[in-house]
Order: C-alpha cells, then sequence, then structure tokens
C-alpha cells in the first residue's frame, strides 16, 4: 500500500484587504456612466488601446468591460472592426423598459415588510432632492435622487438576480433620458414618489406594486419612435 503525505498551506493570520471595487469593475463602470451622460456620443468608435490609454488602464480590463456593455446594449462589436456606442434602438429600449418596471415591482413586493423607518425617511428626503432638482433645472441630481430613492427598495429585497438585471438594463433608459430631454420633465413623479413611500410605510405590497409601475410609465412617451 502506498502512503500519501497530503499537504495543505497554511491560511494566513492575516491578509491585505482585497481592492474595494476590483480594476475591471471600475472600468466597466466609467465607461458605463461616460456612454449614459453623453461624453461618449452614438456611433463613436471605441479603440481598445484608445480607452486604455484615457482610463490609463491595460486593454484586458477595457475589453472585458467592452464586452459587458454590449451585453447590456450600450455598445455594438463587429468582427474584426472597432466597437462603437450604440445609438439609439427604440424596440430594444422598450424591451429594456419591461424588464426594469417588472424588476422594480418585484423588489417592491419583497421589500415592504423589510424596509425600515430608516429606510422611508431615507426614500423621503431623496424625493425632497428630486423635487428640488427639478425645480432647479438640474437633470443630472433629478436623476440621481430617483436612483438613490428606487435603489432603498432593491437593497432591501436582498434579491441579487434582480439587482444583476436592473444593473445591466437600467443604463439604457437612463440614456434615453439624457439623450431625448434638454429639460428636465417628471414633476408628476414627486407625487408618486411620495404615494410610494405611503403605500411601503402601511404594508400595502399590492398598492406599493401599482405605485411603482405607474411611476415606471411615466417614461413612456420618451420611448416612441
Amino acid at each position: 500500500m502506498i502512503a500519501y503525505v497530503i499537504y495543505c498551506m497554511p491560511i494566513p493570520s492575516q491578509s491585505a484587504p482585497a481592492p474595494r471595487v476590483l480594476l475591471r469593475d471600475d472600468v466597466f463602470a466609467r465607461l458605463r456612466e461616460a456612454i449614459v451622460d453623453g461624453t461618449l456620443s452614438p456611433g463613436e468608435q471605441l479603440r481598445d488601446q484608445d480607452v486604455a490609454a484615457w482610463l490609463g488602464v491595460s486593454r484586458t480590463p477595457v475589453r472585458e468591460a467592452l464586452l459587458r456593455l454590449q451585453q447590456g446594449g450600450l455598445v455594438v462589436a463587429a468582427p474584426n472592426r472597432s466597437t462603437v456606442v450604440s445609438t439609439l434602438d427604440v424596440r430594444a429600449t422598450r424591451d429594456a423598459h419591461a424588464v426594469v418596471a417588472a424588476m422594480h415591482g418585484l423588489a417592491v413586493r419583497s421589500a415592504v415588510s423589510q424596509l425600515t423607518a430608516d429606510d422611508l425617511e431615507r426614500m423621503r428626503a431623496a424625493n425632497d432632492r428630486f423635487a428640488a432638482a427639478l425645480r432647479a433645472g438640474d437633470a443630472d441630481a433629478a436623476l440621481g435622487a430617483d436612483d438613490e430613492l428606487h435603489g432603498i427598495p432593491v437593497a432591501a429585497a436582498g434579491n441579487e438576480a434582480v439587482r444583476a438585471v436592473l444593473d445591466q438594463f437600467s443604463p439604457l433608459l437612463r440614456r434615453v433620458e439624457r439623450l431625448r430631454f434638454s429639460s428636465v420633465s417628471g414633476r408628476g413623479s414627486v407625487d408618486l414618489h411620495a404615494r410610494l413611500v405611503e403605500r411601503c410605510q402601511q404594508g400595502d405590497a399590492d398598492g406599493a406594486v401599482a405605485v411603482s409601475f405607474e411611476t415606471w410609465q411615466t417614461l413612456e412617451p420618451l420611448l416612441a419612435p
């Protein structure tokens, strides 16, 4: 009989903390934001080496980021050709809108029983900032506050599949809003947000889901051909 001696690598008692955000995730987030806010415009070519030089990274995380952006519909890659920022595709955007609305409804339904008093107060505060940004005509601040408000139920729901889907498709909708409107609209959403918080506070899951759906339907006019 042959005896085998198995040596196990000792687990270090201390180790350097892992980077808070992996390089590829950081590159992806920066490119996505540049596309959504219009820094990189539709039809613009994205050459690996140029993007890498711009961001101060190697080409590997850039390629990985571009592949993820392609899956989300923000860029288009053709064989043996440069990747380009996608143009507005009405069908793709409407499909993304339907998915995003459904995912937020699912998150709200799960979150109603999980939301704390602090969560509800943070939603109210985000809506106040949203309203103030609308009055000031600050589209970026309004969209940021809107994202924050809707993100609270998503976080409370704790559904990673929902979070992943929203992370993939929400930027496509935000891009449409930024590209198609030079002024901020959506004052009706302030009241809808307030109603959403109220339904959540009451523990009315069905009512909260209905308001969430109504809120996301306000984007419908932006999606017309």
